[in-house]
């Protein structure tokens, strides 16, 4: 047995035995929910937390902070290279590459995967096993690409950290540009992050008169690493925001599926009325049962107007696909209507 699988193993193993601390599962697992509901949440951590944070969250699977209800969370489906090619979003995905590089044409799918049927990543590599690398990560309900990665496209010689910070700013500019679209529109923030064991810049990109930033990006030594995490929070139409905080913020992505007038009229209550509730520490959940209202119906509202607004964006008339849509999006209107308000940390 390979030494890899054996460490694996026994690191599973020893997971199960080891009780996580409450506090720190329920951190990182909301952290997860919140990357997968679409990058609408506010970002406003320290920038050593948010490179703990991210260290934390990777080594999880296998150590022994391995909550099982976060593992199973994580659970992803292999795709073969031809699952890939016929997938709807996988097609869509390796398109939208190779239009923006077409030397990626030449690159072999090396590793391709879902979770939950929510979100769908691939990884590229040139032939060979070695030299460039980028890996996509797709929401799975809205076809968006919300996370790049590009590792090894600059000489190792003198890697990404190694250039001025304008050289750093025009890389990650022109990967944005190519994945995600034009920039000309957002204003600039770069800072180094305080992490003594390895050289880290943070980039953030944020619309004018925003304070929450559109565009994310981490360079370190010769990887760049772009999310999407801004965009259209709520619908136009509505009045009311931030139902939730989480880490004392406004959370955007319980907005986004909270706004919706049916749940309104099945809890006989306002916009204004539900976020005061919310505001008691109360979650939406509880709040349906003191109205007589299960958990299912609210779950059925929800994710009802969740995929009717999906398939009228992509003008799609397909009952199979809303039901598919539905079922998708089930899991985080669970997280979002179970969770409480939270105070700051």
């Amino acid at each position: 047995m390979p030494i890899e699988r054996k460490i694996r193993e026994y690191l599973h193993k020893e997971a199960e035995t080891m009780k996580c601390p409450p506090a720190i599962s329920k951190r990182i697992e909301q952290s997860y929910s919140q990357y997968f509901q679409r990058k609408r949440s506010e970002i406003n951590m320290k920038k050593r937390l948010i490179s703990g944070l991210a260290a934390t969250a990777i080594l999880i699977p296998t150590a022994a902070f391995a909550a099982p209800n976060l593992i199973e969370m994580l659970t992803r489906t292999p795709m073969t290279v031809e699952q890939v090619k016929v997938d709807e979003v996988g097609k869509a995905t390796l398109e939208k590459l190779y239009n923006a590089f077409p030397e990626t044409k030449s690159f072999e799918i090396i590793n391709a995967s879902k979770v939950q049927g929510v979100q769908t990543s691939i990884i590229l590599q040139e032939k060979g096993g070695i030299g460039k690398k980028i890996s996509l990560h797709t929401n799975g309900i809205t076809g968006a690409i919300e996370h790049v990665n590009q590792e090894n496209w600059e000489p190792k010689e003198k890697p990404l950290t190694a250039l001025t910070d304008q050289e750093i700013k025009s890389k990650v500019d022109y990967l944005i540009d190519k994945m995600f679209g034009n920039i000309e529109e957002y204003e600039f923030a770069m800072e180094q992050m305080e992490n003594p064991d390895q050289k880290t810049f943070m980039l953030n990109y944020t619309k004018k008169g925003s304070k929450t930033p559109f565009y994310q990006a981490f360079v370190q030594d010769n990887t760049i690493s772009v999310s999407l995490i801004g965009g259209e929070t709520t619908p136009s139409n509505i009045k009311v925001e931030g139902f939730f905080s989480t880490n004392g913020k406004p959370d955007y992505t319980a907005d986004s599926f909270l706004n919706d007038e049916k749940l309104f009229s099945l809890l006989k209550i306002s916009p204004t009325e539900l976020k005061q509730e919310l505001a008691k520490g109360k979650s939406v959940v509880e709040i349906a049962a003191s109205k007589n209202v299960s958990k299912q119906q609210v779950i059925d509202v929800i994710a009802k107007t969740q995929a009717e607004g999906q398939i009228q964006g992509e003008n799609n008339d397909d009952v199979s696909s809303s039901e598919q849509m539905i079922k998708a999006v089930e899991p985080k209107v669970l997280q979002v209507i179970e969770h409480k308000t939270e105070t700051p940390w």
